[in-house]
């Protein structure tokens, strides 16, 4: 077996961008549920999966496994960590119990995400947007509405945060001015437009430092300054998106918390605006 410290779900993850349409699709399955694939023969994952046999082989060796039932035992030493991610079930979504069912899966989702984060990473993460000269936050898609949360939140501390792309905008206007010490977030949950991948090129190209943020799904991005993932599995056919807004409030939270006497100061001026403008009944 290759590196044993390498998770099967990693593994999986790193080589997304290699795999054939078929493979991709068992991939996606697995990724979603991968500790079927301790629970099954070869041909019951294929089934459960909707391709062949031959694609479950062909997957198998190409993410690192001499066989089948290396990758198994693999999966079931990872089963043994407890992770929540390899407890789910395609079955879970047909219990007939909605609420308690979206409820757990909340719940799972925010234990496998933030089990992952490290205060020494975010707070990394966080100095270097409080002293961006500006920070950009890209989403497209059902993503754009997170970028505009964060951006919403953090805004109250920092002056120069932008979530793009705007109505009838373009990223180009945002991009080209990019220098080292900016900050770009990025929310790469899946089904993405093209244009993520612009804003990913230039923000690395101009040596920005660049936070990816992505589902477990979605294939890393080797040139992230730094790469978290979110939990976004959802027991029906919508992911949830639970785990991605409770990283938005944590980032915000450490932002403002970092943001220091120029933070409160700018927040204190923008609630006395807030009055003298009669913002709010």
């Amino acid at each position: 077996m290759g590196s044993s410290t390498e998770s099967f779900v990693r593994r999986v993850r790193s080589r997304l961008d290699e795999l054939s349409a078929t493979e991709r699709q068992l991939a996606d399955f697995l990724l979603e549920f991968p500790g079927e694939l301790a629970s099954y023969a070869g041909n019951e994952l294929a089934e459960l999966a909707g391709v062949s046999p031959s694609t479950v082989s062909r997957f198998i060796r190409r993410i690192g496994y001499e066989n089948y039932e290396e990758a198994r035992r693999h999966v079931r030493e990872e089963q043994e960590t407890g992770s929540p991610l390899f407890q789910a079930s395609p079955a879970s979504s047909k219990r007939g119990k909605p609420v308690a069912t979206h409820f757990q899966q909340s719940q799972a989702n925010l234990a496998s995400t933030f089990e992952r984060l490290s205060d020494a990473v975010m707070g990394e993460i966080c100095k270097a947007i409080v002293n961006a000269p500006q920070v950009l936050i890209f989403g497209s898609r059902s993503s754009h509405a997170f970028a505009v949360y964060l951006r919403w939140q953090i805004i109250q501390v920092l002056p120069r945060v932008t979530a793009l792309p705007g109505p009838g905008e373009t990223v180009a206007e945002y991009l080209s001015g990019l220098g080292e010490r900016d900050c770009v977030i990025v929310f790469g949950t899946r089904r993405q437009t093209s244009q993520m991948d612009k804003v990913l090129s230039a923000a690395s190209k101009a040596g920005a430092r660049l936070l990816y943020i992505s589902d477990q799904t979605s294939a890393d991005y080797a040139g992230a300054t730094w790469s978290l993932q979110c939990e976004c599995r959802g027991p029906g056919v919508l992911d949830n998106h639970v785990a991605v807004m409770a990283l938005c409030d944590l980032i915000s939270s450490m932002v403002i918390e970092g943001s220091g006497s120029a933070g409160r100061k700018r927040l204190a001026a923008v609630e006395q605006a807030h009055d003298e403008l009669g913002d709010f009944d």
